[in-house]
């Protein structure tokens, strides 16, 4: 490895905005810039990206964050995205056909119930290791297909959001995906590890319009030197909660991560087994060879941001700590935050929000302390479902929760998780590790890591948070939230 090849440039692709952070050789943070992203909001239920701002917002964000830098010491790129997001393009003109359809968007929920109807959910999961929902990519591509002209062309490509970048970064000279988000398309077998031809034809999807799947550590092609300043290889993509888990070196099994974004999503690593969930929960490639069982919450910080710009409860989101620490207890008071559904374990896409239990001394500050609340009780539902398969697979039990994302910069939404879940609340120095998994997955294939254990070794943590709350008193409010979640099914 050249000396001068001493930074890693991370792009992290989400919901709500683009990132690109520049890691030096050891993985710390040298320099970053983000910008918004617009939603679109098409219809009741439906969100879009506009896919050209997406790319747009990449390339000012690395070219940003190399300012002033030789472009030709960065060993590698690696790429992390919000995943099930799809899209198609013209390989000829590199444009895309219509708007990104958003991995919240429900508009398949019609056709997930009639697949359901007619029984095949099993079989989608023992291929997939997923349950039918329009959270996946398979019926958004489906609808794409079938509602934009020219979607069955030829030159026409299929992709997620890391997919959209590397074809760009390379000028199109590669079309491909990683084995997580293939994954989380429902049309990827996870036992073959390759595109299953019964899942394509249930959707109606030509094979020759899918990307080639490559290995998260693997040759993705090289950015054109004319964009960023040089040839530098991408070297490493995941979606975004295995960058995340990655980033949090999740590597042995019953090792637990959590990120608390716009959702929140909590994947334990299960090994080189491919897991089946008997709790609802999905079955998910990791990295590499091994696998993951995965629980998916569709509004955690987003609750927050509503609770700010829709409400004006909030002037910003830190505020949210200092009222929920000053709120009433509210016996009684409970938040369901299923703007968009309910995701894992109920898979209820019909489910809509709640606040119960109000009565006339409830104010802003308690309405924020259940919103809070609320992602603590969704992250227990996955937890205790978790356990349940960790069990049966007998397999390793959950240890300590490593959490990340914006929300855990909340030191009293950090305490009451603990205390609400029962497990120990590990807070990294370093929260911003799904751009940080993506860095380590580049790093590797440059050759600046030598192994996991290299990259474990330089995990840190910032706090740990011990529950506090008595099990009799954490179970009696957790009933008091089931009761909650099962008004409005």
């Amino acid at each position: 490895m050249n000396a001068r090849k001493s930074c890693l440039l991370a792009i992290d692709q989400g919901t709500t905005s683009t990132r690109a952070i520049l890691f030096d050789a050891q993985g710390r943070p040298l320099r970053s810039h983000a910008v918004p992203l617009r939603q679109i909001y098409p219809d009741n239920g439906w969100v879009e990206h506009d896919p050209a701002e997406i790319w747009q917002a990449a390339l000012t964000c690395c070219r940003t964050v190399l300012g002033g830098r030789d472009a030709a010491e960065v060993a590698a790129i690696g790429i992390t995205n919000q995943r099930e997001t799809s899209l198609v393009w013209d390989k000829a003109t590199g444009k895309a056909l219509h708007n990104a359809i958003v991995w919240q968007d429900r508009r398949g929920a019609a056709r997930c119930a009639a697949l359901k109807k007619r029984g095949l959910e099993p079989l989608v999961a023992r291929k997939t290791g997923l349950l039918l929902d329009p959270y996946f990519s398979a019926t958004k591509l489906e609808w794409l297909l079938k509602n934009v002209k020219g979607a069955r062309g030829r030159n026409v490509a299929f992709g997620t959001i890391d997919s959209w970048l590397i074809w760009n970064l390379t000028k199109g000279k590669v079309h491909a995906t990683d084995v997580t988000n293939a994954s989380r398309t429902m049309l990827w077998n996870l036992k073959n590890r390759d595109w299953d031809s019964g899942m394509l034809k249930l959707f109606g999807v030509p094979r020759t319009m899918l990307p080639t799947v490559i290995e998260s550590r693997g040759d993705f092609g090289t950015a054109d030197p004319m964009l960023l300043g040089a040839a530098i290889p991408i070297l490493g993509v995941a979606g975004d909660q295995q960058a995340a888990s990655f980033g949090q070196a999740c590597f042995a099994p019953g090792d637990v991560k959590s990120t608390y974004g716009t959702g929140c999503f909590a994947l334990v690593n299960t090994g080189k087994a491919v897991p089946r969930s008997r709790n609802r929960l999905l079955a998910t490639a990791l990295t590499q060879k091994q696998y993951a069982i995965e629980g998916s919450i569709f509004i955690a910080g987003a609750v927050v941001q509503w609770l700010r710009d829709e409400l004006g409860v909030l002037a910003s989101a830190p505020e949210s700590q200092s009222l929920a620490k000053r709120a009433k207890d509210a016996e009684g008071l409970y938040f369901v935050p299923a703007f968009t559904g309910l995701g894992a374990p109920y898979w209820d896409p019909q489910a809509r929000g709640a606040i119960l239990g109000l009565t006339r001394d409830v104010g802003k500050a308690e309405i924020v302390r259940a919103a809070l609340d609320a992602v603590c009780y969704q992250t227990r539902d996955l937890l205790e479902a978790m356990r349940r398969d960790m069990s049966a697979a007998g397999l390793a039990r959950l240890r300590a929760l490593k959490v990340d994302g914006g929300m855990v910069a909340n030191d009293w939404f950090c305490q009451r998780l603990a205390d609400l879940t029962g497990l120990s609340v590990d807070r990294p120095k370093v929260t911003e590790t799904t751009a940080l998994g993506a860095a380590y997955l580049a790093g590797l294939g440059a050759g600046l890591f030598k192994s996991e254990k290299d990259i474990a070794a330089r995990w840190a943590l910032d706090r740990r948070f011990k529950p506090g709350l008595a099990k009799p008193e954490r179970d009696r409010l957790y009933a008091g939230w089931k009761s909650a979640i099962a008004r409005v099914q």
